[in-house]
């Protein structure tokens, strides 16, 4: 049998090519996801394991205060070799070319003989007050070098001139690193700096749960104190939260691909034992015994499994190493880190994907077991309809469909994701398992209209495709695999977003406020403004001085027409009219006033009464420009009120804004564009990951569409020749293969639509129902998204139908009449 194995995979290796590609996508991304994670995460775990190198215990305010008590217990413990405070003082720093300082953080410099501190890539550390070393690369982003002047400046408006004398090698630092200076700087700069740790090192022999409890019993009980490594844990568990869950996103879609994998090489070992139906009964007529002809499938497998599997780890890891390339390149987040490949990253694709591929083989091979010797030198019979077995499949899943609905409304209604990702996949189950009378139906219904118009090429097409509704909803079940994650991903995030934006109207009407302090904007201001690159509206503002109830509060007049170009929450934009006054609810509260009811507003000799409507996200207290100059007629204009294109980065327009107007002194800039934007990049990189990932699910599913054209050629060889030889012409019988493979993906992509349409409303409402303030969703539909997606589809499903309908046209009719 070794030898007829080995013939075998020689003479259908092209047949095999197909299950290998499968293979080897879905291994490789399994392969991508772990290798990707675990060199993130080692890489984090070694930056912070060097930061943090020495430090035997931490003494951590988590809702308390380190007091100079606290560091003096700490010293006088016996155990203790070294203890330093990690002290930071917030400064603000004015960094040449910019119209006003920024902020900057800086960390006191302390005894680093036994505990690992901060070192330099050019210059050194700071040694006078007059001194302070600032990051490599936040010195290169403001072109300031070793030996420059600096002015910083406290909150307080107390100022001093530093010399920069280094540069802190921040290349491998996780998140956004601090200048440093020394203790005493620190203590000019800002006395009440924040202790946020105490740092201890322990003599030799002291292990660090020792020491850890010897700190804790000395230092307030308010403090949390961890041992040396379980801090490093700590703070990688910090950073690698996003890292955890888009390793799982990946190791998702790497699950589903391999899934997807399996559908496709089930049928490419249906077609390789379909083609050799005459030799595995000769086989059996010479004496092999069914369990031979079972195992050297299997085997089959195994080679084929083991072999595509490793080709699929090696593309993993260099996906892998590409993608952490990329990382270098632009900021992501997280340190640039090297490849880590570990046991697990490398071991556990290899072994899923031969697991996975004997086991896609065991049908098959039981199928070729089951034929007579005899019988399998005949023709084979054409495909039974129905089956007992078959009824109780379509019961099954019509239970199946009906038990996910109801998980999927629950989840909707409750607002449980767990609940809402059970439904889908019990539902989804349900629609695999009545795939042979679903699958067929469409065919028949979207056939219709190709196999009036079509001629007889189509309407052969039509009867072919649902000739085998058992292989033909197998092959339409792997493609809808992908299109529904696709189109669930597109419309899920299309939903959360619609969701989120709405929401983010209501909190954060106003895109920017930018205000001054106590002075008039400058004639021009507004037209800075509107140079900037993203900002698209600016609209004036005044404000004044006012007493009411009691209080002495600042009114903001905008212009009610121009008020709806620049406020995103139509409610609001209805309800600013004269008469009335919007107040911000932690107003209404101070103020002790309900909605609807009237108040009186005194500025000097004049007054106004209006009527109170509550809004949020706006100043405390917002009139329309006309009430307004009833109660200060010359008010001048003192802020901007802007709108911005969403498409641009907002980090960038809010730093240039900060930067505009330069006769203003102080500037202040607010709003809802910074979340709004990061939100924005969130979801925009999700949806290229998931749309990225998923279209590989279906690349492998569309060559199973390939597949499963090769067999229906190979069963209907006669059946084709026959019709050749009636007058169908090549080019015909091409066109009737296009059509069978176009109505296939075309039901996929329709039913897998809707599907994602379903999952990804009943998803949103799940996921966003109980985050929003009313509890309101958004759902959406990303039209064009859709409409690709299905093009997409139909035209790789055509694709897929050129080289099974060329083979068949190669073939003689008179040739392909003699076979048996």
């Amino acid at each position: 049998m070794r030898r007829s194995i080995l013939s075998s995979l020689r003479a259908h290796l092209g047949r095999l090519v197909a299950a290998c590609l499968a293979i080897v996508l879905g291994v490789g991304f399994g392969t991508l996801a772990m290798t990707a994670h675990a060199s993130a995460s080692h890489g984090i775990d070694e930056t912070i394991g060097k930061q943090y190198a020495g430090v035997d215990a931490l003494a951590y305010p988590e809702n308390a205060e380190i007091k100079p008590t606290d560091l003096a217990a700490v010293q006088k413990l016996p155990q203790v070799a070294s203890a330093v405070t990690m002290t930071t003082a917030f400064l603000e720093v004015a960094y040449p070319g910019l119209v006003r300082p920024t902020s900057l953080p800086i960390d006191t410099l302390y005894d680093t003989t036994h505990i690992a501190g901060p070192g330099t890539s050019s210059g050194r550390l700071p040694t006078a007050t007059n001194e302070i070393a600032i990051p490599a690369k936040l010195a290169a982003k403001h072109k300031v070098s070793v030996g420059q002047s600096l002015r910083i400046s406290s909150y307080d408006n107390k100022s001093w001139n530093v010399t920069v004398t280094g540069l802190l090698d921040d290349s491998k630092s996780v998140g956004t690193a601090s200048a440093v200076a020394t203790p005493a700087a620190v203590k000019i700069f800002e006395p009440g700096a924040f202790v946020r740790a105490i740092a201890v090192a322990a003599k030799p022999g002291v292990d660090q749960q020792a020491m850890a409890t010897a700190v804790q019993g000395v230092v307030s009980t308010d403090l949390k104190v961890y041992t040396g490594d379980a801090w490093i844990q700590h703070e990688v568990e910090n950073y690698t939260n996003g890292i955890d869950v888009l390793g799982g996103v990946f190791g998702m879609f790497a699950v589903i691909a391999l899934f997807v994998a399996c559908l496709v090489i089930g049928n490419t070992f249906t077609i390789v034992i379909a083609q050799r139906t005459r030799e595995m009964a000769l086989l059996r007529c010479v004496g092999a015994s069914r369990r031979q002809v079972f195992s050297s499938v299997l085997a089959e497998a195994s080679v084929v499994g083991v072999v595509a599997s490793a080709i699929g780890v090696v593309f993993g890891v260099a996906l892998s190493a590409l993608a952490l390339a990329l990382s270098r390149e632009f900021d992501w987040g997280i340190p640039p880190v090297p490849l880590h490949l570990d046991l697990w990253s490398v071991f556990l694709p290899l072994l899923f994907g031969t697991v996975a591929t004997i086991a896609a083989a065991v049908v098959p091979a039981r199928r070729a077991t089951k034929v007579a010797p005899l019988a399998a030198l005949r023709p084979a019979d054409a495909p039974a309809a129905a089956s007992k077995r078959g009824v109780v499949r379509l019961i099954f899943g019509f239970l199946l469909l009906a038990g996910g609905g109801l998980l999927l409304a629950t989840a909707a209604s409750s607002h449980q994701v767990l609940i809402g990702v059970a439904g889908g996949v019990v539902s989804f189950l349900g629609i695999l398992a009545i795939g042979s009378l679903l699958v067929p139906a469409l065919i028949r219904l979207i056939g219709a209209l190709p196999a009036r118009s079509g001629g007889v090429p189509a309407r052969i097409a039509v009867a072919n495709a649902i000739r085998n509704p058992k292989r033909t909803a197998a092959t339409t079940s792997a493609l809808l695999i992908g299109v529904t994650l696709i189109s669930l991903t597109c419309v899920g995030i299309a939903s959360v977003r619609k969701t989120f934006d709405v929401s983010m109207d209501g909190q954060y009407p106003v895109d920017l406020m930018v205000n001054s302090f106590n002075e008039k904007m400058p004639s021009g201001a507004d037209q800075q403004l509107r140079e900037i690159k993203g900002v698209t509206q600016v609209v004036p503002i005044r404000k004044v001085m006012v007493k009411t109830t009691g209080q002495e509060l600042q009114v903001t007049g905008i212009d009610q027409s121009a008020a709806g170009s620049v406020v995103h929450n139509p409610a609001i934009v209805n309800q600013l009219k004269p008469g009335t006054a919007l107040l911000d609810y932690q107003t209404l509260s101070m103020l002790d006033v309900k909605e609807g009811t009237p108040i009186t507003i005194v500025s000097g000799q004049h007054k106004l009464t209006v009527t109170v409507q509550g809004a949020t996200g706006l100043d405390p207290i917002t009139l329309t420009s006309t009430d307004l100059a009833k109660l200060s007629p010359s008010a001048a204009v003192t802020g901007f009120w802007l709108a911005s294109d969403p498409k641009v980065d907002g980090s960038d327009v809010i730093d240039s804004v900060e930067q505009s107007i330069p006769s203003v002194k102080d500037l202040s800039v607010s709003g809802g564009l910074a979340e709004r934007s990061s939100y924005t990049k969130i979801f925009d990189v999700l949806l290229i990951v998931g749309v990225g990932l998923l279209g590989v699910s279906v690349l492998i599913a569309l060559v199973g569409v390939g597949n499963t054209l090769s067999l229906s050629v190979l069963e209907r060889t006669r059946e084709n020749a026959l019709l050749r030889a009636m007058g169908l012409t090549r080019r015909q019988l091409r066109s009737m293969l296009a059509v069978e493979s176009l109505l296939m993906a075309l039901v996929a992509a329709g039913l897998g639509i809707v599907l994602g349409l379903i999952y990804g409303w009943t998803g949103t409402s799940a996921l966003m129902g109980g985050q929003t303030v009313d509890g309101s969703v958004e759902y959406a539909v990303p039209v064009t998204l859709l409409v690709a997606i299905a093009a997409v589809a139909a035209i790789a499903g055509l694709l897929a139908s050129v080289l099974p309908a060329r083979r068949a046209a190669k073939v003689a009719p008179a040739g392909a009449l003699a076979t048996e």
